[in-house]
C-alpha cells in the first residue's frame, strides 16, 4: 500500500530512503488523481521492498508541492539519493510508470 507523505515526514520518508522513491502529488477533488489511485496501488504492490512508494495530498501539503513547482496534478516525482530523476504529469498507463521505476533498479 502507498504511504501517505506530510510536508512534516517528507524528509525523512522521501529524501533519507536508501531506495528509489515515487511520489504520487494528488488531491481529492482531482478526477485524473482518482483514477491513478488504484495505478500507484498496483505499483506499491508489485515494487514492495524495491521502491518506496508515496502518495501526499497537495491541498493538506501546499509547502512540499511549492518547492517541488507542482502546478498540474497527478503528477509523478521519481527520486532516488534524495534528487529527484524523473517526473511524470497527468495520468498515464501503468506501463509507463513501470518502465520508469525499471530504469531506477
Amino acid at each position: 500500500m502507498a504511504i501517505e507523505v506530510t510536508d512534516a515526514n517528507f524528509d525523512e520518508v522521501v529524501i533519507q530512503s536508501e531506495q528509489p522513491v515515487l511520489v504520487d502529488f494528488w488531491a481529492e477533488w482531482c478526477g485524473p488523481c482518482r483514477m491513478l489511485t488504484p495505478v500507484v496501488e498496483e505499483l506499491a504492490k508489485e515494487y514492495e521492498g524495491k521502491v518506496v512508494v508515496t502518495k501526499m495530498d497537495v491541498d493538506n501539503n501546499q509547502g512540499t508541492a511549492a518547492k517541488y513547482g507542482i502546478r498540474n496534478i497527478p503528477t509523478i516525482l521519481f527520486f532516488k539519493g534524495g534528487e529527484v530523476v524523473d517526473k511524470q504529469v497527468g495520468a498515464v498507463p501503468k506501463t509507463i510508470l513501470a518502465s520508469k521505476l525499471d530504469s531506477l533498479l
